[in-house]
């Protein structure tokens, strides 16, 4: 094999012979600290090396080897080389440099491959100021295994950041995990070692072995930017298959591109996909199976997105996804990253959308994963009032360094660009914001004007924000964000954190806290169910009853509802109803379509047997039907984040609990949409209520349905307005209320 030629910023260090002794042979100090796996630059004395005379010398070190040849591609014997270091040195002259391979004879085979140490460097010098610079395209190019060829050898280049490390050796099933092998070689430009090595195959495992500045080895590292992990409880990284996938998903990227986000529906159905539904031997679903058995499932229901709990690679199943250290890889619990794609391939063609739960908010503390990774802080902060969290016990990025900033954005390009993701869901955002998050004074370090907020993540989201939104029109980012903190959706360039979407915590707080009182205390809590229309427009928003309300003791929605089983039934149908019809977009973790009675538990499947009950099957056909009429009715989303679309009927009547307001289409292209709630178990006979157009009003749901499993009370179909002046409207409809029901309404006409 011919040699590459140097390339710009390469260490010249990197490329000079090795010192030599009095008698022509490498210094034995040099072959000592190879021998040892503590050699800092191995193409300078590994690989092949001109000498004064115009001969070629090659040196290779193969601990347990009996012999090593050097042939040519047809395997034509060159020079035989001789044992130079007893734990494994070899050395054999050639009259000139040619290309050459290694035939190596090990005490059960024989193994003929190209060498290591033959090949120039590899990385572009741009990828290595990009990671130094911050860039998450850079970092995602250059670090972790890509399978590629060289020189047209095929093989895979490893490639890690690790600047304080004094070596680096990748490490697997292809050199017996013995990290003398392939000691990798520095790029001084952005403290980056990488190694191509011929003829490693898909599907081998490999880690990285560290040598700390101080001379100490690090437990073996998991690779952070690996593209594929074994199953858990292993931990080593794998070589994967493929680069790219073959979609088959055009129609819905060219449309997603195009779509304006604010006119489309959005009903999101949250699914763990260890725990939605499993094998009768207690087995999850692999990736396959859970889009044959989930897609059609979700699209009969009519959500137009699913999210999904994180699903990067994490050690603890435990932590449901939320503790992750392959922020590149799928985890190997579904199956391969093809599985995955393939599965994303098919809700697009379902036109279904995809959200994953992605986690930049902190990592744990396992030792073959990120923490002090080259024996340093290098993602994580030294002081521990800075880098720990001591909620979840896990490290927290330093977002000030642009290494690791480049680290973060990179996996989110690589999700939504090599996994076609619709939308990412950041977690614990405000985590992120506040320096003294969960701390008691005196626990954390102030910023540099001396105040709370953590300026490094507030410039870090603002960038991450940004870059997604430039590239990938479309692409939703959703803030899990439980404080006040303001503009968390609007633009950078205004100051803002530039989501397109933020969690209401504090809507799903309030009215969960309503629904849970007995309904003869409700009315002292009224403002409970409205207070969320003061801020309603402040951000855009989306309504979440997630996975965190249904676990820790919290029990399921419907065990949260007062009263005998009707009631509860009846309760979370009106609920559901309600909410449907209010401001936002709606999210629904899985279980809460069919009203589970016990809490979501991530090692078991649904409670799918209660479908088997008329309660429960009348619960998911409303959810369907909510869903349905959501997306048919303009005015129910095309206004959710601005106060044109909205108006209060009844929001004071806190006597009666009942809640009405009129929904629009602030294009004026659809007609508009009443709702109506009422959460007391005593019907509303003769209930007005003003709206703003004359004529008829068809009732289009009915949450007392008896097809939901309600009593079937309700206005017959339909209401005509009356000329009574009421609401401030000139007209008003006479109805009847169901005992704890929502019913809407819809004009007839223009």
């Amino acid at each position: 094999m011919s040699e590459r030629a140097a390339r710009p910023g390469e260490s010249v260090g990197e490329r000079q012979d090795a010192v030599q002794d009095g008698d022509g042979h490498p210094d034995g100090a040099h072959w000592q600290a190879v021998a040892d796996g503590r050699c800092d630059a191995p193409f300078a004395w590994l690989g092949p090396h001109a000498t004064a005379q115009g001969e070629a010398v090659v040196r290779a070190f193969l601990p347990g080897a009996r012999a090593l040849g050097i042939v040519d591609a047809e395997g034509a014997t060159l020079a035989r080389a001789r044992r130079v270091h007893d734990a494994g040195g070899f050395e054999a002259r050639l009259p000139a440099r040619v290309p050459y391979r290694l035939e190596i004879e090990w005490p059960d085979a024989a193994e003929t491959v190209e060498d290591a140490y033959a090949f120039g460097p590899v990385l572009a010098e741009e990828w290595l100021r990009g990671i130094v610079a911050g860039d998450g395209e850079s970092a995602r190019r250059a670090l972790g295994a890509h399978r590629m060829a060289l020189d047209g050898v095929p093989g895979v280049r490893f490639a890690v950041w690790a600047p304080n490390a004094r070596c680096v050796s990748v490490v697997g099933d292809f050199n017996g995990w013995d990290g003398r092998r392939h000691p990798m070689r520095l790029r001084h430009t952005a403290g980056v070692w990488e190694l191509f090595l011929p003829r490693v195959p898909a599907g081998a495992r490999y880690k990285y072995e560290i040598v700390a500045a101080d001379g100490g080895r690090l437990p073996q590292k998991a690779d952070p930017v690996a593209r594929q992990a074994e199953c858990p409880p292993a931990t080593a990284s794998v070589v994967p298959e493929h680069e790219t996938f073959a979609w088959r998903d055009e129609d819905w990227m060219r449309r997603r591109a195009q779509r304006a986000v604010d006119r489309e529906p959005m009903s999101i159905y949250e699914v763990h996909a260890g725990s939605w539904r499993r094998h009768g031997d207690g087995r999850p679903l692999d990736w396959d199976e859970l889009a044959a058995q989930l897609i059609p499932y979700v699209r009969e229901l009519g959500f137009t997105h699913v999210e999904l709990l994180p699903v990067t690679e994490h050690p603890f199943g435990g932590s449901w996804g939320y503790q992750p250290l392959g922020m590149y890889a799928p985890t190997a619990r579904h199956g391969t990253p093809d599985g995955f794609a393939r599965f994303v391939d098919a809700c697009h063609r379902a036109q279904i959308g995809v959200i994953l739960d992605w986690v930049s908010a902190h990592f744990p503390g396992d030792v073959h994963g990120l923490q002090r990774f080259d024996g340093t802080a290098l993602y994580e902060h030294e002081d521990p009032r800075e880098g720990f969290h001591r909620d979840w016990h896990t490290l927290i990025y330093n977002y000030g360094r642009h290494e690791v900033s480049a680290y973060l954005i990179g996996s989110a390009l690589e999700w939504i660009d090599k996994f076609h993701i619709d939308g990412l869901r950041v977690d614990a955002v405000a985590s992120m914001l506040y320096r003294d998050y969960s701390r008691a004074e005196g626990e954390w370090i102030p910023n540099a004007h001396g105040g709370r907020e953590n300026l490094e993540a507030i410039g870090f989201l603002r960038r991450l924000n940004g870059e997604i939104a430039a590239r990938f029109p479309g692409v939703l980012t959703i803030a899990e964000e439980s404080t006040a903190w303001p503009g968390v959706t609007a633009p950078p360039e205004h100051g803002g954190l530039g989501f397109s979407h933020k969690w209401n915590m504090g809507w799903m707080h309030d009215t969960l806290s309503y629904l849970g009182r007995d309904p003869i205390h409700r009315r002292h809590h009224h403002s409970e169910m409205t207070f969320g229309l003061v801020y309603a427009f402040s951000e855009r928003f989306v309504l979440p009853l997630s996975h965190d309300e249904v676990v820790h003791g919290k029990g399921a929605l419907l065990a949260k509802m007062p009263g005998d089983d009707w009631q509860r039934f009846a309760n979370l149908r009106a609920y559901y109803g309600f909410m449907w019809a209010h401001p936002g977009r709606k999210l629904l973790f899985m279980g809460g379509e069919f009203g589970q009675w016990q809490e979501w538990n991530h090692d078991a499947a649904l409670d799918w047997a209660a479908l088997g009950l008329d309660h429960h099957r009348g619960l998911q056909r409303l959810v369907g039907d909510l869903n349905r009429t959501l997306r048919a009715q303009p005015a129910l989303h095309r206004a959710d984040h601005t106060p044109l679309g909205f108006d209060w009927s009844v929001g004071d009547d806190y006597e009666n609990s009942v809640f009405a307001f009129v929904r629009y289409d602030s294009e004026g292209d659809a007609p508009p949409v009443l709702a109506v709630s009422n959460f007391t178990p005593v019907p509303r006979h003769d209930y007005r209520v003003g709206v703003p157009r004359p004529g008829r009003w068809r009732e289009i749901l009915n949450s007392d349905s008896a097809h939901y499993g309600g009593g079937n009370l309700g206005n017959a179909g339909a209401v005509s307005a009356e000329p009574v002046a009421l609401h401030g409207h000139a007209q008003s409809l006479r109805l009847t209320l169901p005992p704890l029901a929502t019913i809407w309404l819809v004009a007839e006409g223009r």
